[in-house]
This record gives structure tokens, sequence and C-alpha cells, in this order.
């Protein structure tokens, strides 16, 4: 869709005239729900500060509502799948409800999205954050059911400063747009359109609001967030902008979200050294662990660059936890090539991979690849299963380590699962769990966790 210059739209000819007895009652309680990336969460977020400015009831999504809107992915098929079950089962709750699916799944394929039975608006990344203004012609019947355009065309961020992210305690704070890359197996880069950048002053001045209401934690996003900067002329870098926004007052910390590993500079290592508030711990955008396979992706490095990057960011900050995203089952990945990545996974000790089988989207040149040549779906699914076993081991072993070291702890919410005890995150990202009543939400705590209980650590006073 990148190519398309102006909005695509059609009309089904009865829209209107379900549109006008659905809006009988008149659109008031809205439901939303996010899927995918950080990216899409901070865009979700901003939609919903548009709708209670609107003056509209935001109503959790599994309630009854007027309007529903679905913020897709598309990173894979089952995504997609994931979709069209959130679309169904929120009209099953009123059939008589406005469905608005909106997203990288809207921006990549419209006509299928405006097939799905009930949806009556479809909008692309760069037109849902409007949907608050669009709601009363929706109501009249006077829109195309599709709305997406060139997402090359939308702006880096939505426009304005949010006042608060849903939870206070952490926030997203996307500060780039796009991406550049052209992965052969990757569909992000044409529904999300090139690099663009967030000025630092933008940046910096939505992270004086949020610490103003309290924001402890920014989780620092984009969605190929090492390549800030690129597109500024003389401007910062990532490593500058994390200096700038560390360089304001206040107790909070800066937490990286989906690293290239070519992105790690020397400039950002030495930040990780010398800068508490950056958290130590990173989310690579690692995808594998095999140089044939890394290259036949259009990665921009190899295994040796990563263990090189690796070990010196280790050296900065030696409590360094790592998670990554780990595509298995790519169609030239052999098993050589699949155990290459175990190793290289286990190596670096990435405690929280997020795996996903490769899904062959037909717009990409790893789509396209003939099926006899793929790796079997089965087998996919088996050799996800794999990884994801091996993260279970190292996850256990990292936080068996951390027990008894002296952590900082942000205090998030009760523990649902655990009356009496709080839940939060170490600056390692490792999850902590404390006695109720020692902090309130949104506070830090320091403590020294005793033992490990179900993947979390365990701290009592």
């Amino acid at each position: 869709m990148s190519g398309e210059t102006a909005p695509l739209s059609f009309v089904d000819p009865h829209a209107g005239e379900e549109a006008g007895s659905k809006a009988a009652a008149g659109v008031r309680r809205v439901a939303t729900t996010t899927m995918g990336c950080k990216v899409n969460q901070f865009e979700t977020e901003a939609i919903r500060q548009a709708l209670r400015g609107a003056e509209y009831e935001l109503v959790p999504f599994e309630a009854e509502a007027d309007l529903y809107l679905v913020n897709t992915c598309t990173v894979t098929s089952e995504a997609d799948r994931q979709a069209r079950q959130l679309v169904r089962r929120a009209l099953r709750r009123n059939p008589e409800a406005f469905m608005v699916v909106a997203g990288c799944y809207a921006q990549r394929d419209p006509e299928a999205v405006a097939a799905i039975p009930g949806v009556d608006l479809v909008l692309g990344n760069g037109e849902k954050v409007d949907v608050h203004g669009l709601i009363p012609d929706l109501e009249a019947g006077e829109l195309p059911q599709v709305m997406v355009g060139d997402p090359d065309e939308a702006s880096a961020v939505p426009e304005g400063l949010l006042t608060r992210f849903e939870s206070r305690t952490r926030g997203f704070l996307q500060v780039q747009q796009g991406c550049d890359q052209s992965c052969t197996f990757c569909i992000i880069s044409s529904v999300r359109g090139g690099n663009r950048s967030v000025p630092v002053r933008h940046v910096v001045r939505q992270v004086d609001r949020w610490a103003q209401v309290g924001t402890r934690e920014f989780v620092v996003t984009g969605v190929d967030v090492g390549s800030y900067g690129a597109d500024l002329e003389g401007g910062a870098d990532l490593a500058g902008l994390l200096a700038a926004v560390a360089e304001r007052e206040g107790d909070f910390r800066l937490r990286l979200s989906s690293l290239d590993p070519s992105h790690i500079t020397d400039e950002l290592i030495g930040l990780f050294r010398e800068e508490p508030k950056l958290c130590p711990h990173v989310h690579l955008s690692l995808q594998h662990g095999d140089a044939k396979v890394l290259k036949q992706m259009k990665r921009r490095y190899g295994p040796s660059l990563v263990r090189e990057r690796m070990a010196a960011l280790r050296e900065a900050a030696p409590d360094l936890v790592l998670s990554a995203d780990v595509l298995v089952g790519f169609p030239t990945e052999t098993e050589a090539a699949f155990e290459a990545a175990l190793a290289l996974v286990d190596e670096l000790e990435i405690a929280y991979p997020h795996v996903f089988p490769f899904s062959p989207r037909p717009e990409t040149p790893g789509g396209r690849i003939p099926e006899k040549k793929q790796v079997p779906p089965q087998e996919r699914k088996a050799r996800a299963a794999r990884m994801r076993e091996l993260g279970a081991q190292i996850r256990q072993r990292v936080l068996e380590r951390a027990a008894g070291k002296p952590q900082r702890v942000l205090v998030e919410e009760p523990d649902r699962h655990h009356p009496g005890w709080m839940r939060g995150r170490a600056a390692t990202y490792l999850p902590v769990r404390i006695p109720e009543g020692w902090v309130e939400p949104g506070e830090f705590v320091e403590c020294v966790p005793e033992q490990v209980e179900e993947e979390t650590l365990v701290a009592r006073r």
C-alpha cells in the first residue's frame, strides 16, 4: 500500500442504510483494543485521549459498546486471523454497534478487512488517529467504507502531547515511525512507510508532561527505533536523544525497545555505562543466529557483529538482561541453521525471546519462495516450541542469578493471582513480587529478592 497517493474508497451500496439504522441511538460508548507492538499501543492511547476530549465514554473492550475499534497488527497471518476473531467477538456482544478496524492489517489489505461481516469503517495508519472526528459522519452514513492513504504521508506521531498514558506508572514513548529496511520476510515497511523521527524538543515535552502526572518509566519505542535521527539534518541520533531526555528532572527511568544490533553504537554503549536512568535491559530485533539466514533476510549484521556488540554492552552494564524477536522457519532455514540460532540465543542469554514462526507474505520476497522450498508449517511450529523452551531455561537461570542481589523495583499493580502481594519490575525487566503495603503503585522500592517462584523474583520485608 505504500505506493498509494490518495485514500482508497469504496462503499457497499447498502452501507449508508445500515449505518443509518445503527446510528438510531447514537454513539456514546466506545471500546478499543490493541494488537501487536508498542507503537500501536502508543497510537491507541492517542486515539483514546482524543475520544475523551470529544466526550465519548470509554468502556472495556469486553463490555457492550456503541462503537468498537480494533487497532490491528499484520506481522503474521495469525495476527490477521486474530483481528478477524476480535471483530466477530465484539459484534456478538452488540450486533448493532459500529465496527472500525484500523492499523497495519487495514493498511495492508483494506479490501479483505472491509469484507469482514459487520465492519463499517477501515482506517489506515495515517487516518486512524482522527477517528474521534469521523464518528458523526460515520453515524450519518456519509463516509466511504475504506479510508487508507499513503503511510509515508502520515506524521511520525499524533499531533499534540498525550496528557498521560493509560498506566500512570509506565508510558510507551514513541520517538520514531516507519522503516527504511526491506527485510525479505517483513511487511511492516510497506504499511508504516519510511523512517520519520520525532524532534527532540517534542519528545522532551512529552516526557515532562508525563513526569508531572507520575509516570516513572518511559519505554522508548519506534518501528525501527535505532534509526532515530537519520532523517533529521544535523539532529541528534538515538544516544543523543536518550541523553537529552535523561537530563530532565524527576525520578524516572528509560527502557529501550526493539533495537537492531547494528544500531548499538559506541555512544549508546557509553550511555549504558554512565547514565543511571537507562535500564540495563535491551529488546533486540535479532531475528536469527545463522549468518546465511540473516543475509537472506537482508538484515544489516551477522552473528559476529551481534556477539561483539553484546559483549561490549555487557561490559558496560554487567546486570544486562536481554529480550529479543526471534523468527524461526524462514524458507532457507535448515536444521543446522536452526541449531545455530538456538546456540546464539543461548550464548547471548536471551531470557525473553519473542518467538514467532515464519508467516509467508505474498508481498515480500520471502513469501514468494515456492511452497516446496518452505519449511513445512508443522516443523515451523515444532522449532518455535523448542526455541520457547530454551528461553524458559535461560530465563530461570537469569532469575536465579538475580536472587539475593539488590533490586530497585517499580511497583505497578496488585498481583491478581497472589492476594496480599504487589507486582513490579526491576530495572533489568525481571518481574518482582513484594508484599502489599510496602509502597504504593507507581513508587520505587529497594529490595533484595530471596527466591524465584513461577518465573518471578519474590522479596519480603
